[in-house]
């Protein structure tokens, strides 16, 4: 009986010894994070243009008078875009006489600043690409 209380205690021990061992896991290698990618920033309404082409600019564009183009109208526009924004700002501010009509200096509102103006200009641009 001694033999196999001795084997019994030194198995006991063995299997304690074998408690106290932490065997580490295996790591999980974390999987790569994708970088955040932000969504694009909504383009803002232009606030200002939208009320200077309903106070002013819509009197002749809203119904293509002497030759305005109507916002929306991309046929009627393309030929303008072509000229650039730089073109288009000068006729609106300044005025302009071509082949298709006529365009009032500030579009008849002679108050209008140049950024107004600016502003109304590129409110009908987004309206008609």
């Amino acid at each position: 009986m001694k033999i196999i209380s001795t084997t019994f205690l030194g198995l006991a021990l063995l299997g304690l010894a074998a408690c106290g061992k932490q065997e580490s896991a295996p790591t999980a290698t974390p999987a790569p994070v994708a970088a955040a990618v932000p969504a694009p920033a909504p383009v803002a309404e232009n606030a200002l243009g939208k009320s200077v082409y309903g106070k002013t600019c819509a009197m002749c564009h809203a119904a293509g008078v002497a030759g305005a183009p109507k916002p929306g109208d991309k046929a009627d526009w393309g030929p303008r875009f072509a000229q650039g924004n730089d073109v288009l700002y000068k006729h609106a501010i300044e005025g302009f006489t071509g082949a298709k009509g006529m365009m009032p200096a500030r579009g008849g509102g002679a108050t209008l600043s140049d950024d107004e103006v600016k502003a109304a200009v590129d409110h009908m641009v987004a309206l008609s690409r």
